[in-house]
């Protein structure tokens, strides 16, 4: 685990990096700070960034898209939960890439699921040319991002901040302008449909850029801009007094501290991934050391599902446990779901949905159970019963991946297809079909059975293409490999689970806040 964690952090400290110190410099020179520099300005001293998407596409165009450009995330604004999205000019001036779309869209979903403020920080050149087939045309392609922005505005009322702190052009200039408010900054802010040469070209008209869509021009002229700041500094403390406006975060109950250090998680997990561990210690290095209170424990036990608290917030856990266990003295597999464990979750989860609390699922699953015992206790039946529930419930949902996440398991313990309000991994998550081993299996047994019934030893053609497939199933079971193509909003470092999952505990009971309220306002008053 610690060789993993040091791995992630090599790779994540490389992405924070963005386009390079000279890019970075460029952005000094023009009196501008970086994405990065922004959300720390921004957000409340000595309070965590949990950042979304940083691995996002970091395996792609020769390495030249860190972080896909953008720069997203959560955090608190006065006390505030909110999303915030920055545009990382240090990558290609900030252009769009096609997974710049993927991590925009999947920040305005977790404001608009969690009913929390949104700020956008514009510094983009827009639309990168050469790969616009993926950026602009599709459901889910660049017209989505002011889609998301309209419902917010019009239908959900979730407050919505821009700042135009660089260029901002074309398509990209109504992300601002469909947001409630729209900061601008002098001498570097720029918001046009277009830029200069364009117009020179277009209509034969020659204009500079601030006369065009500058700070001045825009909040004394054309009024499409609300306030001017003086410079970046300037422009973000005036976006936190935005934030003071906005309604109080409600007070939270203050939790208890883990019954056990969280020093000890990176040694639970065995470097081996088929061997066994428990769960257990590592839920007693992430929860409170109180209030714990397990259902059904002695009735398929494979299955933990336990009610508890993560710093003072009630949440349900739904957790795969492994190794060989026993249930009335007969063997049972950890980390497969039987025809009980599925029933078993399923009504757990309704009384988590009839009792408000969120679910927290912390999968290390390797699928359903299969055999002529499980289809004839109907273990599909009872399968489609524990995906039903989990999909329909509608309570938060929060998916944690220790290390198997393989096959419909993956999919009934809150898979992402199921829009789980979040998910994390860890460096350790496996998240695929099935595993390489069974992979084999599955393309080349009835050859090798063949071989073997014959015979005959295995050819190094076919031994080449088993080694391939081992290998294929490898490097896309591999945790970076899955955060690349946001399978995941963030690989988490085991130590930092705690802090993470309580952040995203408070921005989830800030969204139930928010909607208790919209229901008093929506409550007719009583007749007198």
């Amino acid at each position: 685990m610690r060789e993993l964690v040091a791995r992630l952090g090599e790779l994540e400290d490389r992405l924070r990096g963005g386009g390079g110190a000279a890019k970075i410099a460029k952005q000094h020179r023009d009196g501008k700070l970086t994405a990065r520099e922004r959300i720390a300005k921004l957000i409340d001293p000595g309070t965590m960034f949990v950042e979304t998407g940083l691995l996002v596409a970091h395996d792609r165009y020769d390495g030249q898209a860190p972080g896909a450009g953008i720069v997203t995330g959560m955090a608190k604004i006065e006390g505030r939960p909110a999303v915030i999205v920055a545009n990382d000019a240090t990558v290609k001036a900030g252009a769009w890439w096609p997974e710049t779309i993927t991590k925009i869209l999947r920040a305005q979903e977790i404001a608009i699921r969690n009913r929390v403020p949104i700020v956008y920080l514009v510094d983009s050149a827009g639309v990168n040319l050469p790969l616009q087939d993926g950026i602009f045309p599709g459901q889910y392609g660049g017209g989505r991002i002011f889609y998301y922005t309209s419902l917010m505005r019009r239908k959900l009322r979730i407050p919505q901040i821009a700042a135009v702190m660089g260029p901002c052009i074309a398509g990209g200039a109504y992300l601002p302008a469909l947001s409630d408010v729209i900061f601008m900054v002098e001498k570097t802010s720029f918001m046009g449909l277009g830029g200069p040469n364009l117009v020179k070209g277009a209509t034969g008209q020659t204009v500079d850029a601030e006369r065009l869509g500058g700070a001045s021009m825009h909040t004394t002229l054309s009024g499409v801009a609300h306030y001017r700041a003086k410079d970046d500094a300037h422009c973000l403390e005036q976006i936190r007094a935005k934030f003071r406006e906005l309604r109080p975060a409600p007070a939270l109950e203050k939790g208890t501290s883990p019954a056990k250090s969280a020093d000890g998680l990176y040694a639970i997990l065995p470097a081996d991934h088929r061997l066994p561990y428990s769960v257990e210690e590592i839920l007693a290095r992430i929860c409170d050391g109180n209030d714990w209170m397990e259902f059904q424990p002695d009735h398929a036990p494979e299955l933990l599902c336990a009610n508890t608290r993560l710093n003072g917030h009630a949440i349900a856990v739904i957790a795969n446990r492994r190794g060989f266990l026993k249930q009335d003295g007969k063997p049972r597999l950890g980390g497969i779901v039987y025809t009980e464990s599925a029933r078993k979750v399923s009504y757990f989860v309704e009384n988590a949905e009839r009792t408000g609390l969120p679910i927290l699922y912390v999968q290390d699953v390797s699928g359903f159970m299969v055999g002529p015992d499980a289809e004839t206790g109907g273990i599909i039946r009872a399968g489609a019963e524990m995906v039903e529930t989990m999909a329909c419930a509608t309570v938060p949902k929060i998916v944690l991946v220790l290390n198997h996440a393989s096959g419909a398991g993956y999919y009934a313990m809150g898979g992402q297809g199921f829009d789980p309000s979040f998910t994390f991994s860890w460096p350790t998550a496996r998240i695929g079909v099935m595993e390489g081993d069974s992979a084999v299996q599955a393309v080349h047994g009835p050859e090798l059975e063949r071989l073997k019934a014959a015979g005959e030893t295995v050819p190094a053609e076919l031994q080449q293409r088993i080694d391939g497939t081992r290998a294929d199933y490898e490097r896309w079971l591999d945790a970076h490999y899955a955060a690349a193509r946001g399978h995941c909003d963030a690989i988490l470092d085991p130590l930092e689970t705690r802090r993470v999952l309580s952040f995203v505990l408070d921005l989830v009971a800030y969204s139930a806040h928010r909607r208790h309220l919209a229901l008093e306002t929506l409550t007719p008053e009583p007749r007198q």
